[in-house]
């Protein structure tokens, strides 16, 4: 048996092993005589391109212009991403994401910090019961995670509102360009 490179594996004159001695690797024997190996699971080259043979059995390289038309509807598609970026629909969905994100992300995280910082500087007011075994701390614990719950609720909603229409409509127009840009039928 040969390897991906069609030189023999082993020390040269051994004795070939019982899965080499199939009728079926013969065939592939006599056409690697020819040049290159087709039944070789390891000779991954044709996949790219390379190692194919003409008609006469002379090696017959990658088509140059199939590889240059395909990176150049490639960039074109990629210029479609840059123009949507660009554009003032896409900008205004950002500008409602980052006008909902970042205050509400400063808000939990101060909420959260003074949180911390109350239950270790002033153990005294955490520790302050309010009903029965229930104290501020317990309290405030809670709020945690009500303020947690009620964040994803508020930004599930802003977001089903105030961005979810306009990103699907540029996700609509971004898939349109870039199958135009790219070649493919535009319906």
């Amino acid at each position: 048996m040969q390897s991906s490179n069609a030189r023999p594996r082993g020390s040269g004159g051994d004795a070939e092993s019982s899965a080499e001695n199939h009728d079926s690797h013969d065939v592939a024997r006599a056409g690697a005589s020819a040049g290159v190996r087709y039944d070789d699971p390891w000779y991954d080259a044709l996949a790219s391109g390379w190692g194919e043979t003409g008609g006469d059995g002379t090696s017959v390289g990658p088509v140059a212009t199939a590889r240059a038309e395909r990176e150049d509807r490639d960039a074109a598609a990629a210029d479609v991403y840059l123009e949507v970026q660009r554009s003032a629909a896409f900008q205004e969905v950002r500008s409602r994401y980052r006008r909902f994100v970042v205050p509400a992300g400063i808000g939990f995280f101060a909420w959260y910090v003074a949180y911390v910082v109350t239950a270790t500087s002033a153990p005294g007011l955490m520790a302050r019961p309010v009903a029965g075994a229930v104290n501020v701390a317990m309290l405030a614990g809670l709020g945690q995670f009500l303020t947690t719950f009620l964040l994803t609720w508020a930004y599930a909603r802003h977001a089903r509102l105030r961005r979810d229409r306009a990103a699907l409509e540029l996700r609509w127009d971004t898939q349109e360009l870039t199958r135009t840009a790219r070649g493919g039928a535009s319906s």
